[in-house]
């Protein structure tokens, strides 16, 4: 099974990251951008065959290392 966890900053936290792409993409002549939130996707290959064990697990790894839960939201997809 894979999961496909995306991990983004909460609304209201600041995003330095993303605001240097939008400067850049403005610096580049493209227009209409108004913001910018830049995030990461991670993707696992797992073991688990039982969609609701994998999810258990994906989201304790999110919990205590992936995302830091204070400043950043994050999804997970399973297939």
């Amino acid at each position: 099974m894979k999961a496909r966890i995306t991990v983004t900053l909460k609304t209201g936290v600041l995003d330095p990251q993303g605001k240097a792409i939008k400067h850049a993409l403005t610096g580049l002549d493209f227009k209409g951008v108004n913001e910018v939130r830049q995030g990461k996707l991670i993707e696992l290959d797992l073991d688990d065959t039982d969609k609701d064990t994998a999810m258990a697990r994906v989201t304790q790894m999110c919990e205590k290392l992936i995302a830091n839960t204070v400043i950043e939201n994050y999804t997970i997809e399973l297939e």
